[in-house]
């Protein structure tokens, strides 16, 4: 069930309505949230509940079994057989294919042809976001910093949690898994904030990342027929479809959440005015980015085994990051891009602190901070091509055609042809604008805070406005262009 369907419209009053008529008993809430959470995910395919449902009946045992034992080869056995169970699943469902591919390229390199097909496998969705979720609560179990909990329906819920089950945020069980535990009250302005995300989320996917996907489609469908200004110009949307796709997704699925009195953590804080790549994974997928620093880069030994070794834990790192959002080469080399230049920010960071003294760079100048931002800003597009062309030969003809000279179109007409009419074209940049604006805004003021103390008149206006604009200018409909980008992962 996605969030931009007439499916959701109707799910979502009916839940909250039975929920908040329950809220009172722990029980029938909790029972109200698993039903309805399976609901909404067997919407897709009803067979892909059973994985959820063994995922989480394991994790629960392993969860107690490893509480009551304080034998080290034991809690070393049952946490492999979450890890077992877990990243079984995902690895057959998501990678069995890639590895019959690249076994069967790396024998053709040799010259020797390889007669293995792939399987007809089904990729469940948001597989890789709740397999990691219920993963951090048996490993934060065998390092002795969470309590098993002996609540059967409480934990089902919190692994099947439906606003966040497909894509995130990625919670931790230290922080979801305790809500479960308590009552709420209504609490209108809680519930009025929930709703006001829900709609910035729908105005990001549906106003700009669709719009901005029907250009984006049009010219990475088409590698070998646009060149210059047209490469540059779908990269540069890829760039704001993606971040507007997944980071509305945030939103919606934080804001649903804070209608039921939960509170998610925030997923997105402008990754686009980053002036590192190193920031840039600090404000981007910040639950991901951080679930790899905690169960990954620091049991390898993060920065505590000197700088080579915290390099390769870096670049590893990233690499790992790269496979987890998808089973091809192209988001190997997405990764590896920017595990290399994380890498090199660490390595040249006290050199190029001093540099930027000798030449007053080290000022914070607004200047200086647009310089670095904009190249941050290139570099993470550049790494978006890899990451949305269909293959590697694709990739490597679409940044070699962004050098053919044709970037005189840019004053003429011939960028309307790109899918989008002038009318549409223009309507799109001047949401991206807007949406700059309002980050740049609320980094240093709470909009919300300052949209509360504004006349009622005012506030419902600007209610209006949104709806609106969602109805004027959101795409519609089942095909790719409507599906969230990160259900794939």
């Amino acid at each position: 069930m996605l969030f931009n369907s007439i499916d959701f419209a109707i799910f979502l009053p009916v839940v909250l309505t039975l929920y908040w008529v329950v809220s009172k008993n722990l029980v029938s809430r909790n029972v109200l949230i698993l039903v309805s959470s399976y609901f909404f995910y067997g919407w897709w395919d009803w067979r892909f509940l059973i994985l959820i449902a063994i995922s989480s009946l394991v994790d629960y045992s392993v969860g107690l079994k490893m509480h009551k034992t304080d034998n080290s080869k034991t809690r070393k056995r049952l946490l492999f057989v979450s890890l077992f169970v877990n990243l079984g699943f995902l690895v057959y469902f998501k990678y069995t294919n890639f590895f019959i591919e690249t076994f069967v390229d790396a024998f053709t390199l040799f010259g020797r042809e390889m007669e293995i097909s792939t399987l007809n496998i089904i990729l469940p969705v948001g597989i890789s976001f709740y397999t990691f979720q219920t993963l951090s609560y048996t490993i934060d179990i065998y390092r002795k910093q969470l309590e098993p909990t002996k609540n059967a329906l409480a934990f089902f819920a919190f692994v099947s949690f439906f606003p966040q089950l497909v894509a995130g945020p990625i919670e931790r069980a230290s922080h979801l898994l305790p809500q479960f535990f308590k009552i709420y009250k209504f609490n209108y302005e809680r519930v009025k904030s929930g709703l006001l995300l829900i709609a910035f989320g729908l105005f990001k996917k549906m106003v700009i990342a669709d719009r901005a996907a029907v250009v984006v489609n049009q010219v990475y469908n088409n590698p070998e027929a646009y060149q210059g200004i047209d490469v540059v110009l779908a990269t540069v949307l890829f760039a704001f479809q993606i971040y507007c796709d997944f980071s509305g997704y945030s939103d919606i699925a934080i804001g649903t959440a804070r209608t039921m009195g939960f509170d998610l953590m925030k997923n997105f804080d402008s990754p686009y005015f980053s002036k590192s790549i190193t920031e840039f994974w600090r404000r981007w997928h910040i639950s991901l980015s951080t679930w790899f620093r905690d169960y990954v880069y620091i049991p390898l030994g993060g920065s505590r085994k000197g700088k080579y070794k915290t390099y390769f834990n870096l670049f590893l790192v990233f690499l790992l990051s790269g496979l987890w959002h998808g089973a091809a080469i192209n988001f190997v080399i997405w990764g590896a891009v920017h595990g290399l230049i994380i890498v090199l920010e660490k390595a040249t960071y006290k050199n190029r602190k001093k540099v930027y003294a000798k030449l007053g760079l080290d000022k914070k100048q607004f200047s200086n901070n647009l310089f670095f931002s904009i190249v941050t800003f290139i570099i993470v597009c550049f790494a978006w091509i890899f990451f949305r062309a269909d293959t590697f030969i694709n990739a490597k003809l679409l940044i070699k055609n962004i050098f053919v000279n044709n970037y005189v179109s840019v004053v003429s007409d011939s960028i309307y042809n790109l899918g989008l009419e002038k009318t549409h074209m223009i309507p799109l940049f001047v949401f991206i604008v807007l949406l700059l604006v309002f980050e740049i805004i609320h980094s240093r003021k709470n909009v919300l805070s300052f949209f509360n103390k504004q006349s009622i008149i005012f506030r419902w206006l600007f209610y209006i406005i949104i709806v609106f604009t969602i109805m004027l200018y959101g795409v519609y409909g089942d095909d790719d262009t409507s599906q969230f980008i990160y259900f794939q992962f």
